[in-house]
This record gives C-alpha cells, sequence and structure tokens, in this order.
C-alpha cells in the first residue's frame, strides 16, 4: 500500500539545527511503510522580510544537500513506489515570493508542487485564519495563483482565512488543496474548515490532508486516533470520498495525539481504520495515499 503525508515541517527543523528527536526521519519513514514525504519550506515565525528569506534560502540549501547524498524528491507523486522513500517539496508562507512574481518559476525548478498563501500572517497576498477576516485574496494574491495555476503548483488553503478561501476557490483554474487542515464541525479551531468549505473544496476536486495536531482534532486539546477516524469520515459525508488523506504537520506539532506520534504508526492507524468498518479497503487505499496521487493528476 503506498502510504503518502503531504505536510511535515521537518526541513525547518534542519534549518534551526533542532534535530534532537525528530518526528521525521529515513528509518521511521520505512518503518512506517511511507513511500512520499511532503516536505515543507515554512517560512518560520519571524514577521522580519530578512529572516523569512533567508530560512527559505537556508532550507533551499538544505534541499540540495539532501538530494546530494542520495535523498530523492520527486516532482509528481505519480513517480512512487512502494517500499522505497521519496520526498515532495512545498512551500508554507507566500511571503517568500510576494514581492517577485518570478519566484515562483525559481520555486517551481527546485521542485516545489505545493505552496500556501499565508501562514499566521498576513501578508501582501491574503489574510491567514487568526488575521484580518474582511480581506481576502490580493491583486497580486491573483497573480500569484494565476502562476501557480500555469506552473502546476497546488495551491494551499490550509492557514488562509476564510474569505481568502472563497477568493481563491473562485478564482483558481485549477482545484486548490488544504494540506493538513481538520473538520470544523468536528473541533471548532479557525484552522479548520467548515463543512460548506469542505464540500466546496470537494466538489471543485480538491483534497483535504488530515492534520494529526490535537487540537485542530479535539476542543480538549488531547486526541486519540477514534477522533482522527470521526474527522475523516465526517470528511467523507461531505464528499470527500477519494479526495482525502494524511497531512500529519509532524516535526511542526509540539504535542501528539496518542497512537500517531509519528510515521511509525501509520500501520496501527491504518489497521484501525479497518476494524472500525467504517471504509472499505479501497476506502484505506485511497486515504493511506492514492487519493494524494490521484489529485495531482488536476493540475
Amino acid at each position: 500500500m503506498l502510504i503518502c503525508d503531504s505536510h511535515c515541517d521537518t526541513l525547518y527543523k534542519f534549518y534551526t539545527k533542532e534535530t534532537d528527536n525528530l518526528d521525521i526521519t529515513p528509518e521511521k519513514l520505512k518503518q512506517g511503510g511511507v513511500s512520499l514525504q511532503t516536505c515543507a519550506m515554512y517560512v518560520g515565525s519571524s514577521p522580519k522580510k530578512q529572516d523569512i528569506l533567508q530560512a527559505a534560502e537556508g532550507m533551499v540549501k538544505i534541499v540540495k544537500a539532501c538530494r546530494k547524498s542520495g535523498a530523492v524528491f520527486v516532482d509528481d507523486p505519480k513517480d512512487i513506489e512502494e517500499g522505497k522513500i521519496k520526498y515532495l517539496l512545498s512551500v508554507e508562507g507566500g511571503e517568500i515570493m510576494e514581492d517577485d512574481i518570478s519566484s515562483v518559476e525559481y520555486y517551481r525548478n527546485l521542485g516545489v508542487r505545493m505552496a500556501s498563501l499565508t501562514w499566521n500572517y498576513d501578508n501582501k497576498l491574503a489574510s491567514c485564519h487568526v488575521g484580518d477576516l474582511e480581506r481576502g485574496l490580493t491583486p497580486t494574491g491573483k497573480q500569484i495563483v494565476k502562476e501557480f495555476n500555469r506552473l502546476k503548483i497546488a495551491v494551499d488553503l490550509s492557514h488562509i482565512n476564510e474569505k481568502g478561501f472563497w477568493d481563491v476557490l473562485g478564482y483558481s483554474q485549477k482545484p486548490p488543496m488544504a494540506s493538513h487542515s481538520c473538520a470544523k464541525a468536528i473541533c471548532n479551531h479557525s484552522r479548520n474548515l467548515s463543512d460548506t468549505q469542505l464540500r466546496e473544496l470537494f466538489n471543485a476536486g480538491g483534497f483535504v490532508g488530515l492534520n494529526f495536531y490535537p487540537r485542530f482534532l479535539n476542543e480538549n486539546s488531547i486526541a486519540n486516533l477514534n477522533d482522527v477516524l470521526r474527522h475523516i469520515v465526517h470528511m467523507y459525508k461531505m464528499g470527500g470520498d477519494g479526495k482525502v488523506g494524511f497531512g500529519s504537520d509532524f516535526d511542526g506539532i509540539e504535542i501528539k495525539t496518542k497512537g500517531i506520534k509519528d510515521p511509525t504508526d501509520y500501520p496501527a492507524l491504518l489497521d484501525y481504520m479497518r476494524q472500525s468498518g467504517e471504509f472499505s479497503n479501497s476506502d484505506i487505499e485511497n486515504i493511506a495515499g492514492r487519493a494524494f496521487i490521484n489529485y495531482f493528476k488536476k493540475l
């Protein structure tokens, strides 16, 4: 079975040299049977442009070093194989592109296939989920989305506010996605997606990678595998059949959901899903990775 994860922050951990006790390592990916790990170039928590650009370039150097040491980064998820670990590159935070539209092509040439317009700050492209709720996609943001469409980069809606979500959904010529988000009906958090958002995103052909952060899974901030199951079942009810997968947020979350601490727990999670009786074998294959692979065929 092909297992794909649409989001982790391990590159930033390497950039900040916080590499003790990483969630994502080749050994853990192999033990968990993961074939594709998406690695985000996360802009960092500093609002200063100099720090953001420095972090981005630092992670570019790390990716190049990883390639030299033998890590395989694919340009398309369809190029993965069971039993072999490969990586996909994404960007988390459009700040690194907001001042120069030509930089989109620069990152695309590096292998970036997914990019979010915001992190937790408003920028020149759009506003985030905790920012200006009345401000959506800006004219510059529209230019960037158009460039993403041209270069077959998935527009990632995780972290954007609701107005920006709807603006992108109406403007983008290709289906957007949410790489690491959960269902607001199950856990009412600003980072999660409402039923209306989920329905329309799925209707558009989009994809959602389920985030394993307990605070997005359960309002008590304590979560287990049943909470993961509840969110996926709910997304399927909203039309997510074949359009939902895993977006762990590993190495970017400080607390863990009981039963899924790192990639080594994927087999147990998949077994739990089978035993629940909620999903067919085909459903589980889709959720494990096939849905993520199929999404990229639409770009």
